[in-house]
């Protein structure tokens, strides 16, 4: 079966007797990958759903306001980071967190739950990833599991490409020094 193209979406979603079978479509193509931005970002499954929900939401309401100025794809991770940065916030708000105690929450909760990998060596990275801050997670996470391409993040995060690459860098070798010492017998 062919693959549906983004174009075919948003025709179907510009017409009202169309527009909910799109959505559906759209949900079908984007939804895993929305769910595993947001996952990387936020960490926890229940949070990672939450925002899976509200970038849905944000969709169905702003989709017929997409301006094709990049790819589909590219609009909806902006708006799944975005919502992710921003649940991340309100979290540390409402459990009266700073950032250093809201990452050992989450360190806590990840041990917890464990599902990233059965691995000890995976598991000490999704640790460490954990500890970097947000925004340098997502660009971490999007270029090391997704191999997003820089020019792409660059029109996500509204930011230079070169940033993004100083970025990705100081957490790669951060992430490296932290592994290595923790695996220094």
């Amino acid at each position: 079966m062919p693959e549906i193209t983004d174009e075919f979406i948003l025709s179907l979603f510009s017409n009202d007797k169309t527009k909910e079978k799109a959505f559906e479509m759209l949900l079908k193509k984007y939804q895993k990958h929305i769910y595993y931005s947001a996952r990387r970002i936020v960490t926890i499954h229940e949070d990672a759903d939450d925002v899976t929900q509200n970038v849905c939401i944000k969709i169905w309401r702003n989709l017929d306001k997409f301006r094709s100025e990049s790819s589909l794809k590219t609009w909806i991770s902006r708006i799944c980071i975005n919502e992710a940065l921003t649940y991340i916030e309100k979290k540390k708000k409402l459990l009266n967190l700073d950032d250093d105690n809201y990452t050992n929450f989450l360190l806590i909760s990840q041990a917890d739950t464990s599902t990233f990998s059965p691995g000890q060596i995976e598991q000490i990275l999704q640790e460490e990833i954990v500890k970097l801050p947000p925004k340098q997670r997502a660009v971490f996470t999007m270029r090391y599991y997704d191999e997003t391409p820089y020019a792409e993040m660059s029109k996500i995060f509204d930011t230079s490409e070169s940033a993004l690459k100083a970025s990705y860098h100081f957490a790669a070798e951060k992430i490296k020094k932290n592994i290595s010492e923790r695996l220094t017998f």
